[in-house]
This record gives C-alpha cells, sequence and structure tokens, in this order.
C-alpha cells in the first residue's frame, strides 16, 4: 500500500521560519516534518511513499539522496577522493521505498494528485494527506475503517480552533464539506485521507483543480465520503507559533505523534 504526500506548496504563511526550502522540509527537532509524517505511516507499516515535488522539490531530492549519509556512520579518507564506508548498521528508515514525483511548481492539490494516479496503478487503496502536519493518528485503524464501510473515501475528522472549515456529517457518513472558514465548533479535515482508485473519476488534468473544493464535496454529495474521527492529538504546522510549539513538544520529550 502506499502513501501519496502532498511537497509541492510554498509554506507562504510560514516564510518567517524559513523561505529558502519548502514548507515539508522545516525541521521539528533535527528532522524535517516530512519525516515526522512518513514516520506515522511506516508504524502502520506503510513504507512505500510517493511525494508529489513542487516549489524548490530539488531540496526534498538531495536530503533523500543523501539521507544514508546523514544517519549512518561514515569513514572518509581526505588523501583516496572518493573512498567512503557506510556504517551497514539497519537504521528503521532502510525498507522504505520513495517515488520523488514532479507534479508542477504551480499545480494546486487535485492537480498534483491527479499526476500521480500512474504512480498507484494496481493499487487496491493509497494514502494521501498533507506534508505540513502530525497526529498521534494510527493509520492501520483508519485503512481498517475504510475497509469495512466500502466507500470511495475516508478522511480523518479532528476538532482543532475555529479558524478552518467544517464538515457536516450523519453518523460516520459525511454529508456535506466546506473549507470556506467559519465560526462554530465543528469536525474539520484533517488531512488524512484513505480512497480507492474510483477517486480519479472525481479529478481531472487541470492544473487549477483545488481537491478540497470541488472533488471532495461531490464525493460528499454522492455519499462516497466517509468520517473516521480523531479525537487524540492532531496539530497543522501553518504559522511560526505552531512551528514553534511542535519542536517545544519534540525537544522536551513530549511529543504525542513520536513512534
Amino acid at each position: 500500500m502506499k502513501a501519496v504526500i502532498l511537497c509541492g506548496g510554498q509554506g507562504t504563511r510560514i516564510r518567517d521560519v524559513a523561505d529558502d526550502i519548502p514548507k515539508p522540509m522545516i525541521r521539528i527537532g533535527d528532522r524535517p516534518i516530512l519525516w515526522h509524517i512518513m514516520q506515522i505511516y511506516a508504524a502502520s507499516q506503510i513504507s512505500d511513499f510517493v511525494l508529489c515535488l513542487g516549489y524548490k522539490s530539488w531540496s526534498i531530492k538531495e536530503y533523500f539522496l543523501n539521507f544514508h549519509a546523514q544517519v549512518a556512520d561514515i569513514t572518509v579518507c581526505p588523501g583516496k577522493p572518493g573512498a567512503v564506508e557506510f556504517d551497514t548498521g539497519d537504521f528503521p528508515e532502510s525498507d522504505w521505498r520513495i517515488e520523488l514525483i514532479e507534479t508542477g511548481v504551480n499545480a494546486m492539490t487535485g492537480a498534483r494528485l491527479w499526476r500521480v494516479r500512474d504512480r498507484l496503478a494496481g493499487q487496491e487503496l493509497f494514502c494521501f494527506t498533507y506534508g505540513d502536519g502530525v497526529a498521534d493518528l494510527d493509520i492501520a485503524q483508519v485503512v481498517a475503517f475504510h475497509r469495512r464501510h466500502g466507500k470511495i473515501g475516508t478522511v480523518t475528522g479532528v476538532r482543532p480552533p475555529g479558524r478552518f472549515g467544517v464538515m457536516a456529517v450523519s453518523g460516520d457518513a459525511i454529508s456535506a464539506f466546506s473549507e470556506k472558514p467559519q465560526t462554530g465548533e465543528g469536525l474539520i479535515n484533517g488531512g488524512f485521507f484513505v480512497f480507492d482508485k474510483r477517486v480519479f473519476d472525481y479529478l481531472d488534468a487541470d492544473p487549477g483543480l483545488v481537491f478540497e473544493q470541488e472533488p471532495l464535496r461531490r464525493l460528499a454529495e454522492d455519499g462516497q465520503l466517509m468520517l473516521f474521527e480523531h479525537s487524540g492529538f492532531w496539530q497543522p504546522m501553518d504559522t511560526y507559533r505552531e512551528w514553534k510549539l511542535l519542536n517545544d513538544m519534540w525537544d522536551n520529550g513530549q511529543a504525542p505523534w513520536k513512534r
């Protein structure tokens, strides 16, 4: 099973933290938030990733191209250029498989997913998420829930501050989906999805296609979008304050999403 992660946005609201790298590469502790998200999936035995790249994509490619050198002990011989010995000891990421796919600098979220559809050929189901939020979520439970209901999509619903849009829910079914911010309490899109291949019937090649707008609304209207309510920890990283909060949690050994 594959996990598709959106990594192409410019992160304009968090430029005061870093403006020379894409948001998924901003670090929590000594690792990018993207690595933390991938660890959440790996904890549920999902270690096959499709990264949808865009803005400053080379920084993400470079990170994973040099990943072994960053995490392993190495020996170099200055007098012998190119002579490098890597510690062959095992590390948790050793079984990861990562496809780094260029999906366009200016493409919107729906367009990015559409552009990696060939990478999901033969997949019964796949996971889908954003590269800027963490949760103490058991992905295996979300997948099991999805298999039970048989609809096209599952979205994880959470209850954070009211600056987000809300989802109208009837039982486990989502009857309306709106990303427009509004007042009042309600479940919002927590960003951890499971879909089957029928979701591509709701997408097209339009580079301006925003996944959270027409596609999700149509899925909800057709009764094909189900809710997995997550009452635990969930935190996006959209601002300096949120970045500082996540780093403080990590540094103090109080990161609920840590695996």
